[in-house]
């Protein structure tokens, strides 16, 4: 499912138990300096990241300021995040002259230590090639180094690496929790452009070999991914960014089911393996 770009006044885009994505919570703040926002979701584990701008940060009291780093958008700078623990009660000010936050969330019944992952944190993978059109670079904030200190979510941003190309492909899946060929893993995007008027196409394929939807997104758009195959791509001329939000059902680290149709295409993609062993 696509949602427009929209202003969605510091409310969830994605709130708790959606009818499409419920192991799913996301959330746009915009503030400016001085501004506060507070914030506490009942069974759900989250992720602050600011995608531009800087903000003080406490978690029921501990403490962690100035995180944020970029200045005019998200290719500006690398990427921080705070863990918040399931239930907590968060409070985030505006230090910088304005700020868009992403929250993060994934649903969760146990209580966490909150933690902070700054830039130099940051555990990166880059894969694929310019021949194959599918270049792209991963930046993880919750990824396989703090397995063992989050619960079920997943937090990356992805960026196509040059202009125009694929993503997401060999297409593959992870809407059924059949180990050990595949996880249940609720999906949730949100998508920006380079230049800003950009844009491109979001598939989802629900049935191997049959017909599926596709979705025009623009700068700002977020996709829901609740079932089957989901490439997407840039339109030529363009980059390509998209902060992602993995949340499990019954583990953390993701078991992808590449589509069959395609599946001899992980031999001609180089590095893509690497990839599958981040999302841990």
């Amino acid at each position: 499912m696509h949602i427009a770009p929209h202003d969605n006044k510091n409310k969830p885009i994605v709130d708790v138990d959606h009818d499409l994505v419920p192991l799913n919570y996301f959330n746009i703040v915009k503030l400016t300096k001085g501004e506060t926002f507070e914030y506490q979701v009942a069974g759900y584990e989250t992720c602050i990241v600011p995608a531009t701008g800087t903000v003080d940060v406490d978690v029921e009291g501990a403490s962690y300021p100035r995180l944020g780093n970029r200045g005019v958008d998200v290719w500006d700078g690398e990427p921080e995040g705070v863990y918040v623990p399931t239930g907590a009660h968060v409070r985030m000010t505006c230090v910088s002259d304005a700020t868009e936050v992403f929250i993060a969330g994934a649903k969760y019944d146990k209580v966490l230590e909150p933690f902070d992952v700054r830039a130099d944190g940051i555990d990166l993978v880059q894969y694929g090639s310019d021949d194959t059109k599918t270049h792209r670079k991963i930046k993880h904030i919750l990824g396989a180094n703090h397995h063992d200190r989050v619960g079920r979510l997943l937090v990356s941003e992805l960026y196509t690496v040059g202009a125009g190309g694929w993503s997401g492909f060999p297409s593959h899946k992870h809407d059924t929790d059949r180990l050990p060929d595949e996880t249940r893993h609720d999906e949730t995007y949100n998508f920006r452009f380079k230049p800003n008027y950009g844009s491109g196409l979001q598939m989802l394929q629900r049935e191997d070999n049959e017909p599926g939807d596709a979705y025009h997104i623009m700068d700002g758009s977020t996709v829901m991914i609740d079932k089957g195959y989901h490439p997407c791509c840039v339109l030529p001329g363009y980059e390509m960014y998209y902060f992602t939000i993995l949340g499990g059902l019954s583990q953390r680290s993701l078991k992808q089911y590449f589509q069959p149709t395609h599946e001899e295409q992980l031999h001609t993609i180089p590095g893509i393996m690497d990839m599958v062993a981040k999302f841990k």
